[in-house]
């Protein structure tokens, strides 16, 4: 499966990615604010066989895509979907900070919510961030989601609890070519 951007291809994870994964998967900085890193070689190794796993999976529930730049055929980061519930899904990304700034993250998030409601026809797709993380706050308001709310406390990681903005956006608000 691959969704192509004017810059981007999103596609299937391959077993050689997993030297550019680890590079921002290891990365304490991109990590600051996930729930997951930064990796050891071991956690990547884990990442990179459960996503060929779950991509033969059918149905398929989770779409963990590799971020490549077209140009240069280089693997910069990973975009996922996970539906949660028959007609709703969640989407997150992760970036090689070498790349933060270009707008790849807010393009590859627009092109996995066009899968998701062109695709699989779903009806809402939401993400959560730090309240701190206002690089993907803006990433998330600009591919058309709102921010729905401030959820305290709802998560713990790292040995302790955070907060979270949600965002969603609906089939209906997308903003496409078509209208």
């Amino acid at each position: 499966m691959d969704l192509v951007t004017n810059r981007l291809i999103l596609r299937e994870f391959q077993v050689e990615d997993i030297e550019a994964v680890h590079a921002y998967a290891s990365d304490p900085e991109v990590c600051r604010y996930s729930d997951w890193g930064p990796n050891t070689n071991e956690d990547t190794r884990k990442f990179m066989e459960d996503t060929l796993v779950e991509r033969l999976r059918h149905p398929r529930n989770q779409f963990a895509l590799g971020i490549v730049i077209k140009d240069s055929n280089e693997l910069i980061g990973a975009c996922s979907l996970t539906r949660t519930e028959p007609l709703q899904g969640e989407i997150g990304y992760s970036l090689n900070r070498n790349y933060w700034g270009y707008g790849f993250a807010t393009e590859a998030a627009q092109a996995m919510l066009r899968f998701a409601f062109k695709e699989l026809n779903l009806h809402r797709v939401y993400a959560t961030c730090r309240p701190s993380n206002i690089g993907s706050s803006r990433v998330l308001e600009k591919v058309g989601m709102t921010r729905e709310g401030h959820l305290r406390e709802h998560r713990f990681f790292k040995g302790q609890w955070h907060d979270s903005f949600l965002y969603a956006i609906l089939h209906s608000e997308l903003k496409t070519d078509d209208n």
